[in-house]
């Protein structure tokens, strides 16, 4: 049975290509096909990240699976940023649905591309682990801010899903320029462990900021009388 008591959290999206993104975003969607659905683009999402982690299991042999991986993340941010915008562009909304649906693709669809990534030979599979485990924590506190707060951010400081995709695909176009090592202090190290352990130490500034913050928020709303 629907509650009618449920209210969407406010979205909080300061990423530096959310303007772009959304005028982009609304004129896709203006020219979306009737018979095409947020749901449909939802699984597109989904399958385009299962895909892309099977691309980067075999790209190791198969360079090739590089540029597939380019291609496919393009189909998900398709996938994963218009099924929102369709909805309420055509005022189609499903709020709790849309919420809880979209992020279980994320869980898993984030699991088969890092996955993927740690199989490939181009990154190590415990710096995979590292990102997997770090991203989920973020996101934990995302979804823990949106539960108390009424706050939905859907990007990291100026990053969001968005530039994560770009800045992976310029990472495949380095693998397959340069090949996938590269020399610091004299040392060979694997390029997207380099940017691998800068994403997870990045992340973890980002988790430890907006703990402290959202924690100091509540504290003094809640704050007991003395």
């Amino acid at each position: 049975m629907a509650t009618t008591t449920f209210q969407a959290a406010h979205r909080a999206q300061m990423s530096l290509l959310a303007p772009l993104e959304k005028r982009t975003l609304l004129w896709l969607a203006a020219r979306t096909p009737p018979f095409i659905h947020s749901d449909h683009l939802t699984a597109l999402g989904l399958a385009s990240l299962l895909a892309a982690g099977v691309c980067y299991a075999i790209s190791g042999a198969h360079p090739w699976a590089l540029v597939a991986v380019i291609g496919l993340l393009i189909a998900n941010w398709v996938g994963d940023s218009l099924d929102g915008t369709l909805a309420r562009y055509r005022q189609r909304q499903r709020p709790r649905y849309g919420f809880y649906v979209d992020h279980v693709v994320d869980m898993f669809g984030t699991l088969f591309l890092l996955g993927g990534l740690g199989l490939s030979g181009y990154m190590s599979l415990w710096v995979a682990v590292g990102l997997i485990v770090t991203y989920y924590m973020l996101n934990i506190e995302v979804y823990l801010t949106t539960y108390t707060i009424g706050t939905f951010h859907i990007s990291f400081g100026v990053f969001s899903p968005t530039e994560l995709r770009i800045l992976l695909a310029i990472g495949n176009l380095a693998l397959l320029a340069r090949g996938g090592w590269v020399v610091i202090a004299g040392e060979q190290y694997r390029l997207f462990d380099i940017g691998g352990v800068v994403g997870i130490a990045g992340m973890l500034v980002m988790l430890t900021m907006a703990t402290a913050r959202h924690t100091a928020q509540l504290y003094k709303e809640e704050r007991l009388p003395d």
